[in-house]
């Protein structure tokens, strides 16, 4: 709360990022959710999971993101049922692009989806303002913007699992230096054919860099 008692909005001033390897994907944020200038969460995980190899990677109002990640995660669910197997990542990505864009005046949240299916292997999407975007990569959330010029040199098309795995990891830890909204530690899911293996990287497995 404010001095004068006005309630402020929680957000997940945040970064994420989502990386595409030939047979999965690397999708990482870090975990920090702040209001106004406190920080009232230092390890709140912001990948979430939609379906069994499907994640997404949630910025903008904690409350806002989780409602439609929630929304999105029901909707897949019966969709699976009905289909009688596992939902593709783009009918995800479109579920949350289309939820997203629906309640745009009302919800203040951007997701990022990535995960793997049989039909075209690992993918990551963009959903923001209503567009629905394939990318080898992507990041999101108040950090990024401290990182695009690392991310475009340091991007190699057909790096493997785990050169994307440290482009990630590098990639979240230099935008928790400089973004004032993003820290605490690193969350990691790498998704493939096998299935998911989440992975937490703590403060001294986190990189460091030359002004640190």
């Amino acid at each position: 709360m404010d001095p004068r008692g006005a309630q402020q909005k929680i957000s997940t001033g945040t970064t994420i990022m989502a990386v595409e390897f030939d047979g999965g994907i690397v999708v990482g944020s870090d975990s920090r959710v702040s209001a106004g200038e406190s920080v009232v969460n230092r390890v709140f995980n912001k990948l979430e999971p939609l379906h069994e190899r499907i994640y997404c990677a949630l910025s903008g109002s904690a409350a806002d993101a989780q409602a439609i990640a929630d929304m999105v995660h029901y909707q897949l669910e019966l969709h699976s049922l009905e289909l009688e197997e596992p939902p593709l990542v783009l009918a995800a990505a479109t579920l949350v692009r289309n939820v997203g864009y629906k309640y745009k005046e009302e919800l203040s949240a951007h997701l990022m989806v990535a995960g793997w299916d049989p039909r075209r292997g690992g993918q990551v999407y963009g959903t923001l303002g209503g567009m629905l975007t394939r990318q080898p990569f992507a990041i999101g959330g108040s950090g990024s913007t401290y990182i695009y010029g690392y991310v475009d040199s340091a991007y190699k098309p057909g790096m493997g699992q785990e050169e994307c795995r440290q482009f990630t990891k590098n990639a979240i830890a230099l935008a928790m230096i400089r973004d004032g909204s993003s820290g605490g530690v690193i969350y990691l899911a790498t998704i493939t054919k096998d299935g998911v293996k989440e992975e937490v990287v703590l403060g001294d497995e986190i990189p460091k860099f030359y002004d640190e």
